[in-house]
């Protein structure tokens, strides 16, 4: 059974991990500690930057996202971004991200959102079939 709740900064040290194995995953690209982790920890201290989303499996944290907020002028409100999403190998492929999407449209919705982005890397072709 997987849940779905807001991250809290007990889950800086998986989101962390998750974003180094998504850049190699996805770019062969290794993060620096001295900028990913301030990076994430920036989030928990300042809500503007964003929102940090993670799904659970029997306790463990097998995904996260960063839902980002951008004005639309012309809807005269936010427009909610999915950013940095990962989930573990071994879950992929389950409805975990299925499962995050409905949470957070969910959130949008009670908060007043205009819609919902997915952000993804053009060269990513398994994230855009999402």
């Amino acid at each position: 059974m997987v849940s779905i709740r807001k991250a809290s900064l007990n889950d800086a040290p998986a989101i962390i991990e998750f974003q180094k194995k998504m850049a190699w995953e996805t770019e062969k690209l290794e993060l620096r500690d001295d900028l990913i982790n301030p990076g994430v920890n920036a989030v928990f201290s300042d809500s503007s930057k964003g929102e940090y989303y993670v799904a659970e499996a029997d306790g463990k944290v097998i995904a996260s996202l960063l839902i980002t907020r951008e004005w639309s002028d012309w809807r005269n409100t936010f427009v909610w971004w999915f950013q940095s999403v990962y989930v573990l190998a071994d879950f992929r492929q389950q409805g975990v991200f299925k499962a995050m999407f409905r949470f957070v449209k969910d959130e949008a919705l009670k908060n007043g959102a205009a819609g919902l982005r997915l952000y993804v890397e053009k060269n990513n072709i398994t994230a855009q079939k999402t």
